[in-house]
């Protein structure tokens, strides 16, 4: 007897991966849990265990194929005790996936693609999913849940995923348009690609694919700046004192084994600052016409990595003390490096942090990510003269720019600038923290 095993949901609207790494081979027998490949997703390279056991008999997927949630990855044989030879099913497999990437998506017929099983075990074809007007909706039930709680009817949801498969983004993005969302097969749908020219008229040139981030990045970037009215408030902090405080308490942090920088210093003031200004730690809810304010304070940092920007979340920071913020950032940012973030540790983000000022940079104006309402960006410090009214004279002091991008739509002018002025003070008079954090 053989089993599929398919691509399960990985995380809350994540509807593919890439194939990193296959785990197992043709012929290896694999017991249940075992992971069988690695898949690299919007947010994290995440392992996919398998769901049975048995002896490998055909590998559907490839290293760099994106696949799908709910496309069949492997075949297992539960009766097979050795290596079998490739088969014709196996060969006549790999042959008709050649073939399928030379064909047009949009050409393929009712007869040619295979059928699905929806959530509840039922078996659809392509033609009956799209003319059944009585069919089951494929969406998983957390998904159902949040369609009921802010009110949309699923019916009406066009799913984007594989055959026609709902996730929580296409709910949102219906509650927030409250129009049927077109699916298309490019790697954004919010935008309509121009034609290039032909570039080899000026010389050579070189394709790449982009990477699983970098795909996850252009969507999100893309449907944040058309959806979302960003305004970017600038300000300055003294952070003379600041460092002078940082290096003085270095040896401290060494003792426990990690590194007081600046950011996670930048972490606990914006923490305090979210506390003190609600408004900031909340999302807007477009379809319930509500404001979602959080009791948590959870901040993401944006990290630099080979693969692309990646953003781990340091969840309760507003808990946390500077010591330890440090060591979870240090742990954080070192797994999104290797690329061994989890996806828990990417998700339930309130409020970002990007700092560039250890590469340089005068300044720049941050991309919120929604459903976020703000993010804070930070560029190098550099000393400038500064006046000293008691002094009468100026004095160079180490100054570093601060830009605060915000969702209009919920945050007013006069609230993000008294939300960056108070960082900046907390910044500069550390006490502050103290007295009204």
């Amino acid at each position: 007897m053989t089993t599929d095993i398919t691509l399960p949901e990985v995380g809350e609207g994540i509807e593919s991966g890439t194939v990193v790494t296959l785990l197992v081979s043709l012929g290896d027998r694999v017991e249940v849990d075992q992971p069988i490949l690695e898949l690299e997703t919007d947010k994290a390279v995440v392992e996919m265990p398998a769901t049975a056991t048995g002896v490998v008999e055909i590998l559907h997927v490839e290293v760099g194929q994106e696949v799908k949630i709910g496309q069949i990855i492997v075949t297992l044989n539960d009766q097979a005790e050795s290596k079998p030879e490739i088969t014709d099913k196996a060969s006549e497999h790999i042959e008709a996936k050649d073939k399928s990437k030379t064909e047009p998506e949009s050409d393929l017929s009712a007869a040619q693609v295979p059928d699905h099983h929806d959530d509840s075990g039922v078996k659809l074809t392509i033609s009956q999913l799209s003319s059944d007007p009585k069919r089951l909706i494929p969406a998983a039930p957390s998904v159902r849940r949040l369609a009921r709680e802010i009110g949309v009817d699923i019916n009406l949801v066009d799913g984007k995923g594989i055959l026609g498969r709902i996730s929580a983004a296409d709910v949102r993005r219906f509650a927030e348009t409250g129009t049927v969302s077109v699916s298309t097969a490019g790697p954004t749908s919010t935008t309509t690609a121009f034609k290039l020219p032909d570039f080899q008229r000026w010389g050579e040139t070189e394709r790449k694919p982009m990477s699983g981030i970098r795909k996850a990045t252009v969507r999100s970037m893309t449907t944040a700046w058309a959806t979302v009215p960003m305004v970017t408030q600038f300000d300055k902090a003294d952070i003379t004192e600041f460092e002078a405080i940082r290096k003085s308490h270095q040896p401290k942090a060494k003792e426990v084994g990690t590194k007081l920088t600046p950011t996670a210093m930048l972490i606990k003031v914006v923490a305090s600052a979210l506390c003190r200004f609600p408004d900031f730690n909340a999302s807007i809810d477009i379809g319930a016409e509500e404001v979602v304010y959080k009791s948590y304070v959870n901040v993401g940092v944006a990290v630099d990595t080979d693969n692309g920007l990646l953003v781990p979340i340091i969840k309760n920071a507003d808990t946390k003390n500077v010591i330890d913020l440090s060591k979870e950032l240090g742990e954080l940012a070192e797994r999104a490096r290797t690329r061994k973030l989890s996806l828990e540790e990417m998700q339930g983000g309130n409020f970002t942090v990007s700092n560039l000022g250890g590469i340089g940079g005068t300044g720049f104006t941050p991309i919120v990510n929604p459903p976020d309402v703000a993010i804070l960006g930070i560029s190098r410090g550099v000393y400038e003269p500064v006046y000293n009214i008691k002094t009468n004279d100026f004095s160079p002091r180490l100054i570093m720019p601060m830009a605060l991008t915000y969702d209009h739509r919920l945050i007013d002018g006069a609230s993000a600038a008294r939300f960056l002025r108070w960082v900046c003070e907390a910044i500069e008079e550390p006490f502050l923290l103290a007295l009204e954090g």
